[in-house]
């Protein structure tokens, strides 16, 4: 049982500095952000354009069923 537990310890070690190690990668190959700089938010040239008053999703309705008095 000991072993065991010395090898989780040795594996949840190692995931954290792999963590660390992409983080470090992030930081430091990351684009600098500035307050005020815009996001850019792509999307594909050809989607099409949905009016407002039509953007309802089927899915939210499944997730969130509309409340229904008792």
């Amino acid at each position: 049982m000991k072993r065991i537990a010395t090898w989780t310890f040795y594996g949840v070690g190692a995931l954290a500095i792999a963590y660390l190690a992409l983080y470090a990668y992030a930081v430091f190959t990351g684009r600098d952000m500035q307050p005020g700089d815009p996001i850019h938010i792509f999307r594909k040239p050809d989607a099409p354009i949905i009016p407002v008053s039509q953007r309802h999703c089927e899915r939210s309705e499944a997730i969130h069923p509309p409340l229904v008095a008792l």
